[in-house]
């Protein structure tokens, strides 16, 4: 019986807004093995960028997530998810609206519903925000990969303006909040 090291993965999926900034926040992360932009949580098949941008397909702009449990728990996925936008922003981030750009978890198993939901009521709780929490909190359905020029977007365009102007700064505030937790590379670049 021959073993498999890659069988201990798993797969988280977030909407923070721009899946530009979403995608390019989780890569950092130590123990993340890819984040991939795309659409999901909405009724139309295999959708595009101009027509999740119209707000009507039901989609949200999100990032799968694929990870090694024994390096980033899901617990600190969501930690990174909620501090690395607006969770009590509906349907907006920034200057992005619509429900394309909706805080939402999409849940892959009950354990991460369950994880979601008690860190959604904590934050609730604890007065972190002075507004409700108003991430949804959805069961995955169909995950549909975003077009190729939007994958790794940040990394391949990082003079275009809206990279340089919004998501460059979103990154280095992240890179700091999350310091001990980056890939060796990335801290070794901060």
């Amino acid at each position: 019986m021959t073993t498999n090291q890659s069988t201990n993965v798993a797969k988280a999926t977030f909407g923070t807004g721009c899946f530009w900034c979403t995608e390019a926040m989780f890569e950092t992360l130590d123990g993340v093995i890819s984040a991939v932009s795309g659409y999901e949580g909405g009724a139309k098949a295999n959708p595009t960028y101009k027509e999740v941008c119209t707000g009507t397909t039901g989609h949200a702009e999100c990032v799968e997530v694929t990870y090694d449990p024994s390096k980033v728990t899901y617990q600190e996925l969501l930690e990174a998810f909620f501090r690395s936008h607006d969770p009590t922003s509906l349907n907006r981030q920034g200057a992005d609206v619509g429900t394309q750009y909706r805080s939402v978890i999409f849940y892959h198993n009950d354990e991460q519903k369950q994880l979601a939901e008690t860190a959604k009521t904590e934050l609730n709780k604890s007065g972190a925000y002075n507004k409700p929490i108003v991430t949804e909190i959805s069961p995955a359905t169909t995950f549909y990969e975003a077009e190729a020029y939007h994958q790794n977007y940040f990394a391949q365009n990082p003079d275009q303006g809206y990279c340089a102007f919004v998501i460059a700064p979103k990154l280095d505030k992240f890179k700091k909040v999350f310091k001990e937790k980056l890939k060796a590379d990335v801290a070794a670049s901060h």
